[in-house]
């Protein structure tokens, strides 16, 4: 992390570092223009690190989980830690003047800004969920089944990553109860069938979570229907409702679509014409590393010429 500095003058900022704000920075040092990256957290990654199964789908490179594609994508960049600041929230952003706030102090400005804040977990704003997180209440599916091993699972949502982490602790849940709020599922055809051919498997349709219960750690999820109310026993608990942009930045003045997703033309621009939006904050309908990783390579090619036009 670079040393703390009154202010900081660059082509381009680039906030949030996971694979989209990763991949702006290495097109940045591709066409010479100079960038600083700012991420909140203590390291790079943004939802690389929420991955611990294998990735299969990146075209070019397999990985065994979020943190070894991480690593890789980290070897090409050699000058990141000179150029970086970890550890540190951008808290205030003027989006006409590219000037940025960033919780240490410090002041960056930029000739253009890329946001790529990504997305978070959605919650359910339940009682006991912030309570029981990590005694109980999971994070991961794959990194965490062999705390599940001869246990009772409840994991609640209906999409893709509900069904699938259905399945992975299946394998060594004694049961797994998928409660989610609709009548059907919105995952993927073959992962609703394989949960439902799975004897371990129990669907809970047209229900929401009202509360989770315990002492010392999770021991039981409130549910209910439109007419009826259910207790049910359960040692573990996995949340899998989607997730939620991370949008809030200048939001007042970003325009963003009705799901508080950032709004963008073909080259990711925003609706200023210095600021581009890439990755998942912008990206609702393919929220994958490939479309994280392209969309910056996009935007960064359209502020190069931007930029060059202005000389």
């Amino acid at each position: 992390m670079t040393k703390s500095r009154k202010s900081e003058t660059t082509d381009v900022l680039i906030i949030g570092g996971g694979p989209a704000g990763l991949s702006a920075f290495l097109w940045c040092r591709d066409l010479g223009l100079s960038a600083l990256m700012v991420e909140k957290n203590s390291e790079f990654g943004g939802q690389l690190l929420w991955i611990h199964n294998t990735i299969n789908n990146y075209l070019g490179r397999k990985a065994a989980n979020g943190r070894e594609l991480l690593d890789h994508f980290l070897s090409q960049i050699d000058d990141l830690d000179k150029f970086s600041i970890v550890g540190s929230s951008v808290v205030e952003f003027d989006p006409q003047t590219i000037t940025a706030t960033l919780s240490n102090g410090q002041i960056v400005q930029a000739r253009t800004a890329i946001i790529a804040t990504g997305v978070r977990r959605r919650r359910l704003g339940v009682p006991g969920e912030s309570e029981f997180a990590g005694r109980g209440i999971l994070e991961s599916g794959a990194r965490d089944k062999d705390q599940v091993r001869g246990k009772r699972v409840v994991i609640v949502g209906g999409g893709d990553a509900a069904l699938e982490n259905a399945l992975i602790l299946a394998d060594f849940a004694e049961t797994v109860y998928v409660v989610h709020r609709r009548s059907e599922f919105s995952a993927r055809p073959d992962f609703v069938h394989s949960a439902a051919e799975n004897p371990k498997v129990e669907f809970i349709l047209s229900s929401t979570v009202n509360e989770f219960r315990g002492e010392n750690k999770l021991n039981a999820v409130s549910i209910s229907t439109d007419s009826s109310h259910r207790l049910l026993d359960v040692d573990a608990a996995l949340i899998r409702i989607g997730v939620q942009p991370n949008s809030e930045l200048a939001a007042d003045q970003l325009e963003r679509d009705p799901r508080n997703y950032l709004i963008v033309d073909h080259s990711g621009r925003t609706s200023f014409p210095r600021v581009f939006a890439i990755g998942d904050i912008a990206a609702p309908n393919s929220p994958t590393i490939s479309s994280s990783v392209g969309s910056a390579a996009t935007a960064v090619k359209e502020i190069f010429l931007q930029l060059a036009s202005q000389v």
